[in-house]
């Protein structure tokens, strides 16, 4: 019974960081670092003033420890002034997109002759120091500093499985803006019987895929970003910075003597998983591999702005936390770790003001840019990335969206890849059917060897599946190489298998509670578009049928009226979405707001994965329209279970190349925005994002058409705002045929019977109630 209580309390420790972020409350220790805190003054470059103090990095110029509203100006190496700016009520400055050079020099505006040395500003290019600046740092475990490029340092926490002597160790990296560095904690004296097996109870990092691991043999690192924690600099989101540090860390750690085969692995979950992909794409020759959970595809058309509508829901929320976590002092284990005497940390919060605001940048821009939007789209980078890489996600996913699997695609350079998709929500990552998996490929390519796990562990994790998802039962899954006695053998094994797993109907298997992350069979395919993809085309029919004839001539159109207040609607009322039946409130559609379009029975099962294209004619009374389209499974039982959705601003139809059958891909760009044409049908084409799911025979496939909202459960959407709600017409005759096309695979067995409504993970369930569309007005 002890041990049962102390397990408990090992997993309810990491509970708390399975949602997007860490808590910060706790009792953390300095276990070295106390030596660089006693000097400071030595560790920071000094300038010519005692007035302020500076340092030149890439593109940019920090200024800080002066007074509050004092006027700065930077010079070139002619003399003109390219800034001016004034301090914040911290008495600090970043200067930013500074172009590359020496020869700046820092000065008081109102006092010229207080000025800096010759600064060299550092291009991204020509900023990579010598291997010796690698080797030459020592890096102790526990809590302490690791040095960049340019000086500043950043707050770590090292967690060993055992001592430094029984090394070397596999090690992974959590890297990210929330609390990866915080000191590591004991989880209680119950856990404390186990220390001696799992030392890493009694230090515990504070990102839960480092605490797993770690379990499992595995040394971790978390890393804060800069400007965030105890780290220093200035945030900015996924500024060339944080990837040239993330660089940096991979190097430093790779080279310490308790790292095995001097190479470490990247992990985590959300933020922790996006940033492996933004890292990896600069190729750290120290990286061995990477596995992002729970990513975004791209930040601007896959989750911030999808469709060119901006989420001003849980994208919204997410970076108003990110900002708030860079603030300083914004993290109650920073006050603590500065009371007990830590220097560095004390004066690091000081560039922390200086954050740069993300959200008004979204805001000021709204369309897609190669300068702006490009860089903060793996879509565009992750092709090179040249390590073995395991992702995976869910296609209901309520905060980094469903866009993820259309990287599957575009790891171009990397040698080994595994890639999962299934349905559920943001943490499901750390479900059984996923850790096991993960399991295999940190021991292929991180620690290179055949897999093992220690049996307490399949005591452990159905004690922490029941504290995250709140249902027993979950297990985790057999360790399918453990009889292997020969590494290359395994591995070449392992590497033959194909390399995309699609689960289906996760949280309907039978052996756990309904909505619970299991799922009841998987299929394993070898690419993504997957080859075998057949594309079945419903028309709109004139009475709100859906079928593969086409319309009749004279089929005419359906109108529905714009719905302002649709936007801010979302499926989940309250509480948690991790537990096996979420509060959601999916409603009907609302008359005169929607239309609704449905096929006959189907006379058999269909497999379907993918995305999907919405191909509309539309006519509206306003030069724009807001549009969402949502494919639900109307069931023999009289169910209707939700599936996927999908979203565009109507002036951001315009096409890329790359454009399909199957998935339209928009540009975004202001130059290709185009208005609607008065009395003309407008072809319009609507992506319904990746997912996958079985239509059981029997149930019809019912697509609708509406205002974005209602669909989702933390998305929400900043719509169009007019005087007079636009009316919308969608055209359903033989010239116009509005129509959808989706991903049918065939020649799939299921093995399985229609699952329960409620059991399906993320996908809400609610009674059908047939609908009648309007005419055309």
């Amino acid at each position: 019974m002890k041990n049962t209580i102390a397990l408990s309390c090992f997993w309810t420790v990491l509970v708390a960081c399975i949602a997007i972020a860490c808590t910060d409350e706790g009792s953390p220790s300095l276990n070295h670092g106390d030596e660089e805190s006693e000097d400071v003054e030595n560790e920071i470059p000094q300038t010519v003033s005692d007035s302020f103090k500076v340092r030149a990095t890439v593109n940019q110029i920090y200024i800080w420890k002066t007074e509050a509203e004092t006027d700065f100006e930077v010079l070139d190496s002619t003399g003109e002034i390219v800034f001016s700016g004034t301090t914040d009520y911290q008495g600090s400055l970043v200067v930013r997109e500074l172009e590359a050079g020496a020869g700046y020099t820092v000065r008081l505006a109102d006092n010229p002759e207080d000025l800096t040395d010759q600064l060299h500003v550092m291009s991204v290019e020509n900023s990579l120091p010598d291997v010796s600046f690698y080797e030459e740092q020592v890096i102790e475990p526990g809590y302490g500093y690791i040095t960049m490029r340019d000086g500043t340092k950043l707050s770590i926490f090292v967690s060993l499985p055992g001592p430094v002597e029984d090394g070397p160790y596999p090690t992974v990296v959590n890297y990210s803006g929330y609390s990866p560095s915080r000191p590591g904690r004991s989880l209680g004296e119950d856990a404390e019987i186990f220390c001696g097996t799992y030392p890493i109870l009694c230090d515990a990092p504070s990102h839960p895929s480092g605490l797993i691991a770690g379990v499992m043999g595995y040394a971790s690192v978390g890393v804060n970003l800069r400007g965030t924690g105890c780290s220093g600099g200035a945030y900015d989101y996924f500024e060339p910075l944080q990837l040239l540090d993330g660089y940096d860390v991979i190097e430093i750690i790779a080279r310490q003597e308790w790292v095995k085969h001097h190479k470490v692995g990247m992990v985590g979950l959300s933020y922790p998983g996006i940033t492996q992909l933004f890292v990896a794409s600069t190729n750290p020759p120290s990286l061995a591999a990477i596995s992002p959970f729970s990513v975004i595809a791209d930040t601007a058309t896959s989750t911030l702005v999808p469709g060119g509508i901006y989420n001003n829901g849980f994208a919204l929320e997410w970076i108003e936390m990110v900002l708030n976590k860079a603030e300083p002092y914004a993290h109650s284990w920073i006050t603590e770790l500065v009371e007990q005497g830590d220097t560095i940390c004390e004066e690091h919060q000081l560039l922390h003001s200086q954050k740069l605001d993300a959200i008004q940048k979204a805001l000021d821009n709204p369309y897609y840019t190669e300068e702006v939007a490009g860089q903060y789209d793996p879509t565009r980078f992750v092709d090179k990335i040249d390590v073995p890489v395991f992702l995976t996600g869910q296609s209901q996913d309520e905060q980094t969206g469903p866009h993820f699997p259309i990287l599957f695609g575009k790891f171009d350079q990397a040698p080994a890849k595994r890639f999962t998709m299934t349905n559920g929500v943001h943490p499901d990552g750390f479900a059984p059917q996923n850790l096991i998996e993960w399991a295999h490929f940190l021991a292929f390519y991180v620690d290179q060897e055949i897999p093992q796990l220690d049996p307490l562990l399949y005591t452990m994790v159905p004690i922490f599946i029941e504290d995250v998802f709140h249902s027993s039962g979950l297990e985790l899954p057999t360790n399918r190489f453990e009889e292997y006695t020969d590494f290359e053998q395994a591995l070449a094994d392992y590497e033959a298998e194909q390399d995309i797993r699609v689960i289906f109907e996760s949280g309907a298997h039978e052996d756990v509670d309904p909505g619970a992350p299991r799922g009841r069979f998987d299929v394993k395919f070898s690419e993504w578009p997957i080859p075998e993809t057949q594309a079945l085309r419903l028309y709109f029919q004139p009475e709100g049928g859906l079928s593969k004839s086409l319309p009749p001539e004279d089929g005419s159109a359906s109108s529905f009226e714009h719905d302002p207040e649709a936007g801010s609607r979302v499926t989940l009322v309250d509480g948690s979405i991790d537990i096996p039946q979420p509060n959601y409130d999916y409603v009907q559609l609302v008359e005169g707001k929607a239309l609704s379009f449905i096929t006959e029975a189907l006379d058999k099962d269909l497999v379907m994965v993918g995305s999907g294209s919405v191909d509309l004619w539309l006519k509206s009374t306003a030069d724009d329209a807001d549009l969402e389209v949502n494919l639900t499974e109307v069931r023999p039982d009289g169910r209707e279970s939700y599936i996927q959705s999908g979203w565009l601003r109507a002036s951001h139809r315009n096409l890329l190349p790359e454009t399909t059958e199957f998935r339209p891909v928009s540009s975004h760009y202001e130059e290709d925005v185009e208005p609607l044409q008065a009395d003309v049908w407008n072809e319009v084409r609507v992506e319904i994002m990746p997912f996958s799911h079985i239509f059981r025979a029997g149930s019809r496939i019912r697509l609708s058409v509406d205002t974005p909202g209602d669909s989702r459960a933390r998305w929400r959407f900043l719509l169009l705002e007019s005087e007079t709600p636009p009316i919308h017409t969608i055209a359903h005759m033989k010239d116009y045929a509005s129509s959808v096309v989706l991903p049918v695979i065939p020649d799939i067995d299921v093995p399985t019977e229609i699952p329960p409504c409620e059991a399906l993970r993320g996908q809400p369930c609610r009674d059908y109630v047939e609908y009648e569309n309007q005419t055309a007005r």
